[in-house]
């Protein structure tokens, strides 16, 4: 009883100076203008916070690191024309519908890996991660992937450089923005694939994987709970039917584009919403176009 007790008064302080700590790094980062300055909103340090354990040196390091890469890979200039090759075979959108919560989703599709240049499938994934926070309800601020294994195999897989590099940028640049990723039926031959790739994956990233296999009922069930069966595409074990559409797609990421451009323009009379720093009036969410049956 004692010790419960105590553990509860340390979390009740612990979570009583997380504001001190955000106030902390937010001055340890000094005077921020353009484009840092609406990045770092008091939900982005809480994240940066949070995946370092509110450890205050740890967090301001990864903080300064995911700036100057954000300065040099300059993410939110991507526009989906410099990367809409990447997405010809539907290897990885933004799906048409969200998890009970009501976050995005991504679904990424291994398989069909259609390119070979490691440089532009980071910056379609970066793309997609970028759209799928730009597409966020106001508060809330992680995202869901969907990973689908049809067609993955030892001779067209994702080279394991790929795999890390992903890793890296999800967990490094974009803490605290992946609530679940649910990996689908991967085949057998995956798991010496998946000995490499978690080896790269912090504790916090690796409790978000999860495996789903349609004769085993627990993870099937954890699967649902997440998701209405009624949206979610029969690849993944759900009722709708869906097909990639990508000229339709392209549509829509044209138009995000603008409010994108929209979106980071701003850097006057900010508020927050999606966990970033954004003027008064945010861009509206819109959901793609209904699934195409088949």
């Amino acid at each position: 009883m004692f010790r419960r007790k105590t553990h509860s008064h340390c979390d009740q302080e612990a979570g009583e100076d997380q504001p001190h700590k955000v106030k902390e790094l937010r001055t340890s980062l000094g005077p921020l203008s353009g484009r840092n300055l609406q990045y770092c909103s008091d939900a982005c340090l809480r994240r940066y916070l949070e995946a370092r354990n509110w450890n205050f040196d740890k967090s301001k390091k990864m903080l300064e690191e995911s700036l100057k890469w954000r300065s040099t890979f300059k993410p939110v200039e991507i526009r989906w024309h410099e990367v809409a090759v990447e997405g010809e075979t539907g290897k990885a959108f933004r799906a048409n519908f969200r998890d009970r919560d009501g976050r995005t989703v991504l679904i990424l599709r291994p398989g069909m890996q259609n390119t070979t240049a490691l440089d532009n499938q980071m910056r379609h994934l970066v793309y997609l991660i970028e759209n799928a926070i730009l597409n966020l309800p106001q508060g809330l601020e992680q995202m869901s992937w969907l990973i689908d294994f049809t067609g993955w195999s030892l001779t067209n897989n994702v080279p394991i450089k790929s795999a890390c590099e992903t890793v890296n940028i999800l967990q490094n640049h974009y803490p605290e923005r992946l609530a679940i990723a649910f990996l689908y039926n991967p085949p057998r031959i995956f798991k010496a694939f998946w000995k490499i790739v978690k080896y790269f994956l912090d504790p916090k990233t690796m409790q978000k994987v999860k495996f789903v296999y349609p004769k085993n009922k627990d993870s099937v069930e954890l699967m649902k709970s997440y998701f209405d069966m009624d949206n979610l595409p029969t690849e993944f074990g759900g009722k709708a039917n869906l097909k990639y559409d990508h000229e339709e797609f392209s549509r829509q990421m044209a138009q995000d584009d603008v409010k994108a451009a929209k979106f980071w323009s701003f850097d006057k009379h900010h508020t927050e919403t999606n966990g970033y720093s954004v003027a008064e009036v945010a861009p509206k969410t819109e959901c793609l176009a209904p699934p195409v049956i088949v």
